[in-house]
């Protein structure tokens, strides 16, 4: 069964019970990393997932809360001896900017380092990220503070999917990318330039007519997570819930 298990929800301010917003797309033959921040080992084994069987990252922008454990996580790989290639997917804005931080480590001097290979994607909506037997990924540019992607996970036999907003101002590219889901992860940072309120997500799920709604990427400092479903209930019909660390969503 393939299964998404969100790692962290928290804005870009997590407290002890919330990392920073990732996941895994887990399947059979391939395990993906959706962004990649605090102590990815740690993290990953925490969810029942051994970092050897990590087969693609997807890295949605370039901000500390999303990447920060890039590094650390490329250097556990190669100290546990890996040695089959690692795909990174992401725009070219991210993937320049991770490729002159790696450079900062000097990371071409790591001896006997495993192949990374890196695919850049085009700034177009629905573009195909990677396909196996199992599921699909795709990915549209959404509105952020810099280049930025949203993601489906859609499972190939059935077409089942789960939409991930990432970082975004509400934008028709998401209610696009979501439509007829069965989940909608949207983000609910709160008023601002290039995020959204949990009203807004309520909205754009709404209007792509999703069976559920999670918030995600929420404040969590502040003690009082409840309130912002009960914002999103007032936009969105459907069953709205707050996504938790270490929760599993079948595809």
């Amino acid at each position: 069964m393939t299964k998404l298990v969100i790692l962290g929800t928290a804005n870009s301010l997590p407290d002890e019970n919330h990392e920073n917003t990732h996941m895994a797309l887990v399947g059979r033959e391939r395990v993906v990393l959706v962004d990649c921040v605090g102590t990815p080992l740690v993290r990953l084994r925490q969810a029942g997932i051994e970092l050897e069987r990590l087969t693609d990252l997807i890295l949605t922008h370039f901000h500390p809360d999303h990447v920060s454990g890039v590094p650390l996580l490329l250097m556990n790989m190669w100290l546990l001896g890996r040695e089959r290639p690692l795909r990174i997917y992401g725009l070219h804005h991210c993937l320049e900017r991770l490729q002159d931080m790696m450079a900062f480590y000097h990371w071409e001097d790591w001896p006997d380092f495993f192949p990374v290979v890196f695919h850049r994607l085009p700034e177009r909506e629905q573009v195909l990220v990677l396909e196996d037997p199992e599921f699909a990924v795709y990915a549209s540019p959404v509105r952020h503070m810099v280049p930025t992607i949203g993601l489906r996970f859609e499972r190939v036999t059935t077409g089942a999917a789960i939409a991930y907003s990432s970082d975004t101002e509400p934008c028709s590219a998401v209610v696009r990318l979501a439509s007829g889901a069965k989940v909608l992860l949207h983000e609910a940072s709160g008023p601002g330039v290039g995020h959204s309120t949990p009203a807004q997500a309520g909205e754009v799920a709404r209007q792509a007519e999703v069976d559920r709604l999670f918030l995600v990427h929420y404040p969590v400092l502040d003690g009082r997570p409840e309130r912002l479903v009960e914002e999103a209930r007032r936009t969105f019909p459907g069953p709205v819930e707050l996504a938790q660390d270490f929760m599993t969503l079948d595809l």
